[in-house]
């Protein structure tokens, strides 16, 4: 009977470890720097839930074609992959902008405030103004974040008035930065630098 039992309670504790290190790999799934070297097989084979959207659009202001992928389409978890292949084989880039699960190896995600951006750089980070394909794009100024491969775009709380908007660094005080309640709206990772 004592035999039994040693051999259950090994069982336990095996399931209960597997399980574990399950649920470790599931919350890296969702870290986008982990895609940047699959192909779109790799992809199909680790998201099989993703119900995969794919085409070709153009994209860079309309001056580049090419193929893309949708992972979780209409979903918090929507992830726009562009490729620099028509066979899928290498990314061009990655983006989102929806707080669901997919997050940066660096602590970036859908939401985080301008404040802890400047953290997570080391440096004070520059913006470009709104209204425009490029709206509210982050310099990242030489600080740590400077050759992670991200692109970041703010997005303010409300409407911002008219002095920031435009194709341009804004320049701003600190108490206009503040009133502007800036937050990260969306997230590019480029992997054809």
């Amino acid at each position: 009977m004592r035999k039994i039992l040693v051999i259950v309670a090994v069982l336990v504790v095996t399931a209960c470890n597997t399980t574990k290190r399950g649920t470790a790999g599931n919350s890296s799934k969702f870290t986008v720097e982990n895609i940047g070297k699959m192909t779109s097989s790799d992809i199909e084979k680790n998201y099989p839930d993703a119900h995969l959207e794919t085409g070709t659009d153009v994209f860079e202001e309309g001056t580049s074609k090419r193929p893309y992928t949708i992972l979780y389409p209409g979903t918090n978890d929507e992830l726009h992959i562009t490729w620099q292949d028509e066979n899928r084989t290498r990314i061009h880039d990655l983006r989102f902008s929806e707080a669901g699960k997919w997050k940066s190896e660096t602590g970036i995600v859908i939401g985080t405030s301008y404040k802890d951006l400047n953290k997570l750089n080391g440096k004070k980070v520059s913006f470009y103004g709104f209204g425009w394909d490029y709206s509210g794009a982050v310099d990242w100024n030489g600080g740590k974040l400077e050759k992670s491969g991200l692109r970041v775009f703010l997005s303010p709380e409300g409407t911002p008035p008219n002095k920031f908007y435009g194709d341009r660094i804004i320049d701003a005080t600190p108490q206009e930065i503040e009133a502007l309640d800036l937050k990260v709206g969306s997230i590019i990772i480029n992997y054809a630098i």
